[in-house]
């Protein structure tokens, strides 16, 4: 079977706009994204995991560039104010100038942290998204958002620092472990959830060829996805008003993954029951109906990931790290609820009992 064709989507911001390519064999393509670099000095940040499969493809593209690599540990916990430190201390070493290019290969926490690296070093330098999971693929990799995780809760110090391009290549999906690539498809979901209902509709009647990785669809939804948050981020993009509707079941799943010290769930599990938790608290406050809710969970649930808050966890705790998210204002809790599949919209002001009782239900 042929890999589907490649395609191509634009991220517009003017003179910092930037392709989105996805398809097959990308990082082999050296002669594309080689034509991003403009400088002589490039610095690859990887981990201990993607770096022994991908990153020889990568060294072969950068012949005659004074170059190195940075490994980080695989995890979210490793996403980190000292790290960031280390990855300085790398384009130090490497002599790099305002026109060197920090190369993020990885998954979402690479991404973010090369991101907030490059946007550190000399006030901003460029840097490249090769993203090697599904979720940094359908979502972090594309729209600039970078940064690191604090002990008080995740991703509250970062920068908006636009990626030169980003690289989606889908042959990278066959190496990640099913777990990753369910967690991944929980992006998937949420941009149909919160702005394209017809979409969420193409993923019911799509998800078992997602669930089986066919090629052919996998790069049609991430090219959907990506093209619905491209037009977002486009209109928005410093998150002043309707990007944010993009955090639909963050505020949640945020609270859920540190709860769990960055251990328990990964990043698209946490967003998948915060999704779920954010369509109860929509139905508790009257704003939409239990069968939007359900039609949810059957998807979330087909696709295999998770829909309960796990064992252990405290309300009261959650609740309490829910305060700090940083979509709130003026210290009440602003959160992203919706109206039906499709129709999300940023509801502020939420009453906390509300919340508490939705934390509190089970099933």
């Amino acid at each position: 079977m042929n890999p589907p064709a490649l395609q191509t989507v634009d991220v517009t911001l003017g003179p910092r706009s930037y392709p989105v390519w996805i398809g097959a064999g990308l990082l082999a393509e050296h002669a594309r994204w080689r034509a991003m670099l403009r400088g002589r000095h490039a610095l690859v940040v990887s981990n201990t995991t993607v770096a022994p499969l991908y990153l020889p493809h990568i060294e072969a593209g950068l012949y005659g560039l004074r170059w190195a690599s940075f490994l980080l540990d695989d995890g979210e916990a490793h996403k980190s104010f000292a790290n960031v430190g280390r990855v300085l201390e790398a384009l130090g070493e490497l002599g790099a100038t305002r026109d060197a290019c920090v190369i993020a290969l990885g998954g979402g926490v690479v991404g973010d942290l090369a991101g907030f690296s490059a946007a550190c070093w000399m006030r901003g330098i460029d840097f490249i998204q090769m993203p090697t999971t599904l979720l940094a693929m359908v979502d972090s990799s594309v729209g600039g958002k970078t940064g690191v995780n604090l002990p008080v809760g995740k991703n509250l110090a970062g920068a908006f620092h636009q990626p030169r391009a980003v690289l989606a290549d889908i042959d990278t999906l066959a190496t990640l472990p099913e777990r990753e690539y369910r967690a991944g498809l929980a992006e998937v979901i949420k941009g149909a959830a919160i702005g394209d209902e017809p979409f969420f509709a193409w993923l019911e009647q799509h998800a078992a060829a997602l669930a089986a990785r066919d090629p052919a669809t996998v790069q049609e939804a991430i090219a959907r996805k990506v093209a619905y948050k491209a037009g977002v981020v486009a209109r928005d993009e410093t998150e002043q008003g309707e990007r944010a509707l993009l955090n639909f079941g963050h505020t949640f799943g945020h609270a859920l993954e540190t709860a769990g010290h960055y251990t328990t769930l990964l990043h698209g599990e946490g967003v998948a029951i915060g999704m779920l938790l954010a369509a109860r608290l929509s139905e508790r406050l009257g704003m939409s109906v239990p069968a939007a809710t359900i039609r949810l969970q059957r998807l979330l649930e087909t696709l295999g990931l998770p829909v309960a808050i796990p064992p252990g966890m405290d309300a009261q705790q959650l609740l309490a790290l829910m305060r700090l998210d940083k979509k709130n204002t003026a210290g009440t809790l602003r959160l992203i609820l919706w109206r039906g599949i499709g129709h999300a919209e940023i509801v502020a002001g939420v009453d906390e009992a509300d919340v508490l009782a939705t934390l509190q239900t089970t099933g």
